[in-house]
């Protein structure tokens, strides 16, 4: 039982202390360096030898004691927090860590003062935490993370991790449109062919692929911009069926359609988002698939 876990009092332990009392009101915790990155994998984890831990993009069978693979070690077990293997990373921990996605929210993270400023005059206004050189804005709601989606203007959601600073002020929002479009600018943005390391393939689809369509690109593209978003706000108990709902939304679209449409590369882009907030990707696929043959038979 958590509430049989004791505090320790040794200073050493006092990332600790408050990565049990987060993890008891349900913050999957993990520990941090000083310089805020996460500790390293140990030997039998290093480059995912070990298959990598559940819930990552690709599920994997780790079962290692100590605190691998960063993000995707995070965890709300008590026991574990206080294990003997995770004992002399908590000994070297700079700050407590935490994973928003896990946790069902979005961290916007503003680098400065400008980005503060941009925030204020831009975004509704959420539960707010002061950071170091500028504020950490909160909301409810998962979706993918990305860096530098705009000067000084980080996501940390889904495969992610951000510092504990403090429960910070102010009443929780709804993840709004206007993050979720900071995301949707960076996928199809690509400053002089470079690729940030954050970001995801472009959206498969194309008019090449769909020579039977009688669509609009624009039209197609909205609608396959509006079920990912719809897919990403969802944390990952949601996701799934949030992605089955667009893929058949998408498949009523085309009943009409002599064909071909593409709609198997849209459904490319709906597992994508799926997985982004954690839906393991067998199951992604599978909920797409049944969405679209559903909504086709339906009309068949």
């Amino acid at each position: 039982m958590t509430h049989a876990i004791p505090i320790r009092r040794d200073a050493r332990y006092g990332y600790l202390d408050v990565a049990l009392r987060l993890a008891v009101g349900g913050l999957p915790v993990l520990p941090l360096r000083a310089g805020k990155g996460p500790f390293g994998n140990c030997p039998a984890c290093e480059s995912n030898a070990c298959g990598g831990r559940p819930n990552m993009k690709t599920p994997g069978p780790c079962m290692c004691p100590r605190p691998c693979h960063a993000w995707a070690a995070a965890t709300t077990d008590t026991h574990v927090l206080a294990s003997s293997g995770w004992a002399a990373v908590w000994r070297g921990a700079g700050v407590v860590g935490y994973h928003p996605g896990g946790a069902g929210v979005t961290v916007v993270d503003l680098d400065d003062a400008d980005a503060v400023r941009w925030a204020r005059a831009v975004l509704p206004a959420t539960r707010t935490v002061t950071t170091t050189r500028g504020e950490h804005w909160i909301y409810r709601g998962a979706m993918r993370s990305a860096n530098h989606v705009r000067p000084g203007v980080d996501i940390k959601s889904a495969m992610s991790y951000a510092r504990w600073l403090g429960p910070g002020a102010g009443a929780m929002a709804v993840l709004p449109s206007a993050v979720l479009a900071l995301v949707e600018r960076e996928e199809t943005t690509r400053a002089g062919g470079a690729v940030d390391s954050s970001s995801v393939t472009r959206a498969r689809w194309d008019r090449s692929v769909a020579t039977g369509c009688r669509h609009t690109e624009t039209y197609v593209r909205t609608g396959l911009a509006r079920g990912v978003e719809h897919v990403r706000a969802r944390s990952e108990k949601g996701a799934g069926t949030a992605a089955y709902g667009a893929a058949g939304f998408l498949a009523k679209q085309h009943t009409a359609c002599p064909g071909p449409c593409g709609l198997d590369l849209l459904g490319e882009d709906l597992i994508d988002a799926a997985v982004s907030v954690g839906v393991p990707e067998p199951y992604a696929r599978r909920a797409v698939s049944n969405g679209l043959q559903a909504a086709l038979g339906a009309t068949a």
